[in-house]
């Protein structure tokens, strides 16, 4: 594997294979989503690495650059080699939707992506907003600053979800569900724990 960073590393992947191109695997640095897969040629990359932003390689309309038309451009975190030299990962801050539909990915919306999406992207609002320094701090930066506030709204959260379930209220339940759920998060990132670390335990805990 190699990470790709100056146009000499682009000199040890094997376009040769694929005609001239490399497939290309775009993923979003922070939710882990995999949101396209395409192909770049020596140029694309050049390009990419120049910019900052993602270019690509069609065989039928040749060169082209992620978002010039739509906006949805994706910023390139990093670009690292598979182990042949054939096939390129992107980790990229995507600006919008990256499949031409308008869905995030174009490999469709089902329950799970989502739901793995939408979690995780809350877990990094609440990172980003641990480091900002705004002068008009968020609630969750409120949160993050007071420890026995985080920890009295995980028993309010917590208790007010028991009631409602208590009283078969569904839609009272998700909803003191998703409250709970994230003020567990602010919590767990003032510990510098994230999602990752709980899913490696759930994951232990299944074998």
């Amino acid at each position: 594997m190699t990470r790709i960073a100056t146009v000499a590393d682009i000199d040890r992947l094997d376009f040769a294979k694929g005609g001239g191109l490399v497939t290309v695997v775009a993923q979003d640095s922070r939710t882990g989503a995999v949101l396209m897969v395409a192909h770049a040629d020596r140029e694309a990359l050049e390009r990419t690495l120049a910019t900052g932003e993602m270019h690509y390689r069609s065989r039928t309309r040749g060169p082209w650059r992620k978002g010039e038309t739509s906006g949805n451009v994706q910023r390139v975190e990093s670009l690292t080699s598979d182990c042949d030299g054939d096939t390129i990962l992107a980790l990229v801050i995507p600006a919008g939707p990256a499949c031409h539909t308008g869905a995030t990915t174009c490999f469709g919306e089902n329950e799970d992506m989502f739901t793995g999406q939408v979690l995780s992207s809350v877990a990094v609002t609440i990172r980003e907003r641990a480091s900002t320094t705004d002068e008009t701090p968020s609630y969750t930066r409120k949160l993050l600053g007071d420890r026995n506030l985080r920890l009295k709204k995980i028993g309010e959260e917590a208790a007010e979800l028991v009631l409602a379930c208590a009283d078969e209220d569904r839609e009272r339940a998700v909803a003191e569900a998703a409250d709970l759920v994230y003020h567990t998060l602010v919590v767990l990132q003032s510990l510098g724990v994230g999602l990752t670390d709980v899913a490696r335990v759930l994951s232990a805990r299944m074998k």
